[in-house]
C-alpha cells in the first residue's frame, strides 16, 4: 500500500506541473483570440499566485480539521474544475474568475503533500516528487504546442490537462481510507500520529530558526525563477547571443534542475538534507560567478547548467528537513508558511529584476542572483545554528 501511495503522489506532482507551463506557451495565441493586450497575462498570474499564497497560509487549519487525504482530494477536484473551466473560457474575465479556485486548490495540495512526504518518507522521495513536478512542467508546454501546431484551439490543451487532473481526483477519492493507515514512523517522532495543539502563525514564527528559513525560501525562489525567466533575455541583450541560441541555452537551466533532482534522489539519504543544501549552494554560487568571468559567451552555457544543478537539491532538502528542524507536530504549520513565502519570492523577485533591467541594466542579472544566493546561505546557516542550539539545550 505504501508503494501505491508513493506512486499516487508522484503522479499527483506530474499533474500539478502540467498546467504551470500552459499559460506561457499558449498566451501568444490566447491574447489574440481573447482580444486583450499581451500584458494581461500578468493579471492572471497575479490572481493565481495570490490565491495560492492565501491557500498555503491557511492550509494547516484545513489539513488539521479534515486530514491530508480529504484536503488533497477536494483541492484536486477544485483545480480540475478550474482547468476544465479554462477549456471552455471565451472571455478574459472568465480566466480571471477561474484563476482564483485554481490557485486556492494548488496551494493546499502543495503544502499537504510536501508535509506528508517530509514526515513519512526518506529524502530521496522528496527529490523524486519534485523531479516529477519538473517533468510535468516540461510536458505542459509541449501539450499546448502540439495542439496549436495541429490547428487546434488553445482550449484543447487545458481540456486535456483538466481531464488528467480529473483522473487524479478520482484516484484520491478512491484511496481516502488509505491516508489514515500510514502513521508517522517511530524514527521521526514518538511513533504516534496524535494531533498536537495547532500552532498559531505568531507562535510558529517564534520557533528557533523559523524566520531564517522563511527568508531562505524567498531567496531560493528568487534565484530559481529569476535565473530561468531572464536567462534568454540576458544572453541576447547583454552578451549579444542570437535569440534562438539563447533560448536553447536557457532550457539547460531547467534540464539542470530536473536532471539534478533525479540524481539527488539516489544520494540524498546517504549525505543528508543539510549536506545536500550546502552542496547545492556551492554549485549555484560557482555558476553565478562564471557569469562574471570575462572569458567569452561559452561560459554562459556552463553557468546556467551549474545554477540549475545547484538549485536541484536545495528546495526538496529544505522541505524534507522541516519536521526534524521544528518537530513533526509543528511541521504542517511551517510547511504552509514556507510554501506561501516561496510563492511570494517566485512571483515578486523576477519582476523586480525586470524593473532593474529596464531602468539600470540587464547586466545586473548575475549580480542580482548572487546577492540572493549569499543571503540564502546566510539565512540557511542561521537557521541551522538556531535549531542546533535548541537541540543542545534539549
Amino acid at each position: 500500500m505504501v508503494s501505491i501511495m508513493l506512486a499516487l503522489i508522484y503522479m499527483a506532482f506530474v499533474s500539478m506541473g502540467l498546467p504551470d507551463g500552459l499559460l506561457g506557451a499558449g498566451w501568444p495565441t490566447m491574447y489574440q483570440t481573447l482580444s486583450v493586450p499581451l500584458s494581461y497575462a500578468g493579471i492572471i498570474t497575479i490572481l493565481i499566485t495570490s490565491s495560492t499564497v492565501v491557500s498555503g497560509f491557511f492550509s494547516d487549519h484545513l489539513i488539521r480539521r479534515f486530514g491530508t487525504g480529504k484536503v488533497t482530494a477536494f483541492c484536486t477536484l477544485l483545480t480540475a474544475l478550474a482547468l476544465l473551466g479554462f477549456s471552455s473560457a471565451t472571455r478574459f474575465w472568465h480566466l480571471c474568475l477561474l484563476a482564483v479556485p485554481y490557485g486556492l486548490g494548488g496551494g493546499s495540495i502543495d503544502a499537504a503533500l510536501n508535509n506528508y512526504v517530509a514526515t513519512r518518507f526518506k529524502s530521496r522521495h522528496m527529490n523524486f516528487i519534485h523531479f516529477f513536478w519538473g517533468l510535468g512542467a516540461a510536458i505542459g508546454p509541449y501539450i499546448m504546442g502540439t495542439f496549436l501546431t495541429h490547428g487546434q484551439l488553445w482550449q484543447s490543451g487545458y481540456r486535456l490537462v483538466g481531464i488528467v487532473q480529473s483522473v487524479m481526483t478520482v484516484c484520491f477519492f478512491l484511496t481516502l481510507p488509505w491516508w489514515k493507515k500510514n502513521p508517522l514512523p517511530t524514527s521521526r517522532d514518538s511513533g504516534k500520529d496524535v494531533p498536537a495543539p495547532l500552532l498559531t502563525k505568531r507562535q510558529a514564527l517564534r520557533l528557533p530558526g523559523a524566520k531564517s528559513i522563511l527568508i531562505a525560501f524567498i531567496c531560493y525562489c528568487a534565484v530559481e525563477n529569476t535565473a530561468g525567466f531572464w536567462a534568454a533575455s540576458y544572453m541576447t541583450l547583454s552578451r549579444g547571443i542570437n535569440a534562438e541560441t539563447a533560448a536553447q541555452w536557457a532550457s539547460f537551466f531547467y534540464l539542470g534542475i530536473t536532471g539534478g533532482r533525479f540524481l539527488c534522489a539516489f544520494i540524498a539519504d546517504k549525505f543528508g538534507d543539510r549536506m545536500m543544501v550546502r552542496a547545492g549552494q556551492i554549485i549555484m554560487l560557482a555558476g553565478a560567478l562564471l557569469f562574471l568571468i570575462p572569458l567569452g559567451n561559452a561560459l554562459c552555457f556552463s553557468a546556467l547548467m551549474l545554477i540549475g544543478l545547484g538549485c536541484a537539491p536545495i528546495f526538496p532538502a529544505l522541505l524534507h528537513e522541516t519536521p526534524d528542524n521544528f518537530g513533526p507536530e509543528n511541521s504542517q504549520t511551517l510547511m504552509g508558511l514556507q510554501m506561501s513565502v516561496a510563492y511570494i519570492g517566485a512571483s515578486l523577485m523576477p519582476p523586480f529584476f525586470g524593473v532593474l533591467a529596464q531602468h539600470v541594466s540587464i547586466r545586473l542579472y548575475p549580480v542580482y542572483m548572487l546577492l540572493f544566493m549569499v543571503l540564502l546561505v546566510v539565512s540557511a546557516e542561521s537557521m541551522n545554528r538556531a535549531v542546533q542550539k535548541k537541540k543542545n539545550r534539549g
